[in-house]
């Protein structure tokens, strides 16, 4: 699968998050399937995510990143 068909999916599964929840993109996918994607693409697909969310003033905030080093988001009320 392409990086930018993840990143649609990623952007269509926010609509399910209620007000105020914190995620990570890999939460966005069900387990076995955010495994069975490679490294690289995770790692294209978090920048890509995170420049989506800063670009478009979506209703998702950047906030703090993990101890791991992946960001965390919050869906907001906006």
């Amino acid at each position: 699968m392409d990086v930018n068909d993840l990143l649609k999916i990623a952007v269509e599964e926010t609509d399910n998050l209620m007000d105020g929840e914190i995620f990570l993109v890999k939460d966005l996918f069900k387990g076995y399937k955010w495994n069975r994607i490679a490294v690289r693409d995770r790692l294209l697909l978090g920048t890509l995510f995170l420049n989506h969310v800063n670009k478009n003033k979506y209703n998702l905030v950047a906030i703090e990143k993990t101890s791991s080093h992946q960001q965390r988001y919050k869906k907001t009320n906006n």
